[in-house]
C-alpha cells in the first residue's frame, strides 16, 4: 500500500521516496496524504513497458512534467482494453496525438536494461534515450539478487562505457517490508487470473523487492551509483 511504502520510508530514515505505478498515478493520492503527515518528499512517477520491450521509469520534475505523464498514461490506457495499455518509441518521439507531450521534456528519465536483450540491443536502447532526453537520463543498476545479476550489471557497465551513460541505483520496490511477498504473490496471481501454483516465473524470485534499510544499501551498490 503506497501509505505503508511513505510510513516505512520514514521509519528507515529515507529523505525521499518516489512512486511509479506503471502506466499509472493511482497510489499518488494516498502516498501524498501520508507524507503530508510525516514531512516526506515525494517524487511522482510511472514506469512504462513499450511495445518493443523497453522499460522507462519517467519521474515529474514539475507541475508541467506531472500533467505530462497524466496525459501520456491517458493516452496509452484509451488505446487498449480495459486494465491494459499500449505505448510505443514514436509516443515519446513525435505523438501525432499529443505532440506537445514528445519528449517529456519536464521528466527526469530512468532506463531500466532487460535481462535477456544482446548487447548491442542495450547500447541502442540506451542511445536513443539520450538522444531524447539529454542530460536528464540514467541507465538503472537493480541489485535484487536474482540469478544471473552480476553478469547483467557487467554488461550495463560495459555499454554505459561505451555510451557515456550514467548510472544510478535503482530497487524496483514493490512491497514496503520483505514480510509481505505471499501477499505480493496473491496479487500477482489475481492479476494474472491463475492459481498460485501455476504463476511460476512470473512471481518475484525473492523478497528483495522491498525498502531497504540505508545500512544495506551500501552493501549492495558501489558510492557513485547511490550518489
Amino acid at each position: 500500500m503506497p501509505e505503508e511504502l511513505v510510513e516505512r520510508s520514514v521509519a528507515l530514515g529515507y529523505s525521499a521516496l518516489a512512486i511509479t505505478d506503471e502506466c499509472s498515478m493511482a497510489g499518488v493520492v494516498r502516498a501524498h496524504a501520508e507524507a503530508k503527515k510525516t514531512g516526506l518528499h515525494l517524487l511522482l512517477g510511472s514506469e512504462f513497458v513499450l511495445e518493443d520491450g523497453l522499460r522507462l521509469v519517467c519521474l515529474a520534475m514539475n507541475r508541467e512534467g506531472y500533467g505530462n505523464l497524466c496525459e501520456l498514461i491517458t493516452l496509452a490506457r484509451q488505446r487498449s482494453a480495459k486494465g491494459t495499455y499500449h505505448i510505443t518509441r514514436a509516443d515519446f518521439e513525435s505523438c501525432p496525438e499529443a505532440p506537445h507531450l514528445a519528449c517529456l521534456s519536464d521528466c527526469l528519465v530512468l532506463l531500466i536494461p532487460r535481462r535477456d536483450q544482446a548487447d548491442d540491443s542495450l547500447i541502442a536502447d540506451i542511445r536513443w534515450a539520450q538522444s531524447l532526453f539529454p542530460g536528464r537520463c540514467w541507465a538503472a543498476v537493480e541489485r535484487l539478487l536474482h540469478a544471473g545479476e552480476e553478469v547483467l550489471s557487467k554488461r550495463i557497465r560495459q555499454a554505459a562505457e561505451i555510451t557515456s551513460m550514467s548510472l544510478v541505483a535503482a530497487g524496483d520496490v514493490h512491497m514496503h517490508d520483505r514480510a509481505h511477498k505471499p501477499l505480493q504473490d496473491t496479487m500477482t496471481a489475481i492479476r494474472l487470473g491463475q492459481p498460485l501454483s501455476e504463476c511460476g516465473y512470473a512471481l518475484q524470485p525473492n523478497a528483495e523487492q522491498h525498502l531497504r534499510t540505508r545500512l544495506e544499501l551500501p552493501q549492495l551498490y558501489p558510492p557513485e551509483l547511490l550518489q
